[in-house]
């Protein structure tokens, strides 16, 4: 942020004979010095250039001081580097470091059509809320609102950029699928009580790649996230099948997605998957020897042990055909332990111990990503009073996730952040403080001296240069 300067001086605790004072008296100084790194990897692949594609602008040109996609990048960029409420652009709006992160070609602001404006360089708050609160049928005649965001558009804009940044078609590929609580605090559109969270929340629904995201879905409280996959599920299919077309996908999730028409939808249309299924009577039935061979292992050990079978299943009613079933039989200190998963996967291709322990227990990294989303992000700032405004929040920082995670897959590849989180991205490379030096001619950082990470910033730099 750009100081204020001003004629008081603070006086802290002396060190020995010298006195320490304080004065806000730097000048322009940013702590976002390596934000401009990001601009970079924007630079690279378009990502919010592609989302301010999906909007229709009816704004007059000649009222116009901020288009469409610098608005989206000042709100992009300001979450991933740590800036959560729209508050925070009205002091934001005045760095001129910031600025130059969105793309401003006038960072100081000295060009703004109103006078009171001038030296104010972006957006403040009630301009970027107008940009989320814009109803779907807003056009010319409105007279604030008149940037109308296209849903379907954005919604498919994820599993583009994910397929821009894979050039090459891999063999197969996992979708992890997975819902989520966002808790809600007021009286928002579509508020529900969900038994399961014990509260008032919406739930967004998510579908990854590894860790690229391909949905980020908001839904009522009061559906069923299983009876929402095929339709999130349906067009991202078949993008990717038409780019690349001999990939083998299989869908994972957990027992909220073990339903006949997921599983038979996979069937037809050639998907395998691994979906956790719920224990029951005859399940626990089924394994119960194995029970008993786990709970010898662990009186014998004092170790927690697990004994896996293979077995084909059908239920009584809901199932139109038997499937085969991984039942781990598990014994902890606390007691037994019994899971099971269904899978469309042979035996053959994959033995039952490796496809419970290395493929459906590797789904704990997608609820890794959405926690990187919703904790350092602020997906979950769905504090409007409307379902349209909240879905393009979530997907706001989605956004920000997807250029944070192409930095860290691009940038960071072969340095010791290559697999961090977006906060320790966040703290370690772009909170850099600096002193920013703007003439007719140039922006100059001049960069704090005593910054640890400069070696990483450096290859990150070289990596995005293309060195």
């Amino acid at each position: 942020m750009r100081t204020q300067c001003n004629e008081k001086k603070y006086e802290f605790q002396g060190l020995n004979s010298r006195r320490v004072e304080g004065k806000f008296d730097g000048g322009v100084i940013t702590s976002d010095g390596g934000g401009l790194l990001l601009r970079e990897v924007e630079k690279q692949f378009g990502i919010i250039h592609r989302l301010a594609e999906c909007f229709t602008d009816y704004r007059h040109e000649s009222y116009i001081d901020h288009s469409v996609e610098e608005l989206l990048a000042q709100r992009i960029y300001a979450l991933a580097l740590g800036y959560e409420d729209l508050n925070d652009h009205d002091e934001l709006r005045n760095d001129p470091l910031f600025a130059t992160v969105v793309g401003k070609s006038d960072p100081q602001g000295n060009d703004r059509i109103r006078k009171r404006d001038k030296g104010k360089p972006l957006a403040g708050s009630a301009t970027l809320n107008r940009l989320e609160l814009t109803p779907d049928n807003a056009n010319s005649e409105n007279r604030y609102k008149k940037i109308v965001a296209d849903f379907d558009k954005i919604n498919r804009l994820f599993v583009e950029l994910f397929l821009q940044m894979h050039p090459e078609a891999p063999e197969r590929i996992v979708l992890d699928i997975d819902a989520t609580d966002d808790p809600l605090h007021g009286q928002q559109e579509g508020r529900f009580y969900h038994g399961y969270y014990g509260e008032y929340c919406y739930l967004p629904l998510y579908i990854f790649c590894g860790d690229f995201p391909l949905c980020a879905s908001l839904h009522e409280a009061d559906k069923h996230p299983g009876h929402l996959a095929i339709g999130e599920l349906e067009p991202i299919l078949m993008r990717i099948r038409e780019v690349w077309q001999n990939v083998k996908i299989v869908l994972r999730g957990d027992s909220a997605f073990c339903t006949e028409d997921n599983m038979k939808w996979c069937e037809e249309n050639g998907v395998d998957f691994i979906l956790g299924l719920a224990k029951n009577e005859r399940l626990k039935s089924e394994i119960a020897d194995e029970l008993e061979e786990a709970k010898s292992l662990h009186i014998e050990t004092g170790k927690s042990a697990r004994v896996f079978k293979d077995f084909t299943y059908k239920t009584l009613k809901s199932w139109s055909r038997e499937r085969r079933i991984i039942g781990k039989a598990e014994h902890l200190a606390k007691g037994a332990n019994p899971r099971f998963v269904v899978t469309s996967i042979s035996s053959d291709e994959i033995d039952a111990k490796t496809l419970y322990e290395k493929e459906y227990c590797a789904r704990g990294e997608m609820e890794n990503r959405i926690k990187e989303q919703q904790l350092y992000l602020f997906a979950d700032r769905t504090s409007t009073a409307f379902m349209r405004s909240n879905q393009l929040r979530l997907w706001f920082s989605t956004v920000a996730y997807v250029l944070i995670n192409a930095f860290r897959h691009f940038a960071l590849k072969c340095t010791e952040l290559a697999k961090a989180q977006c906060h320790t991205i966040r703290e370690k490379i772009f909170k850099i403080g600096a002193l920013v030096k703007i003439s007719a001619r140039r922006i100059y950082l001049s960069l704090a001296s005593g910054y640890p990470y400069e070696h990483i910033l450096q290859k990150a730099y070289e990596n995005l240069q293309g060195g």
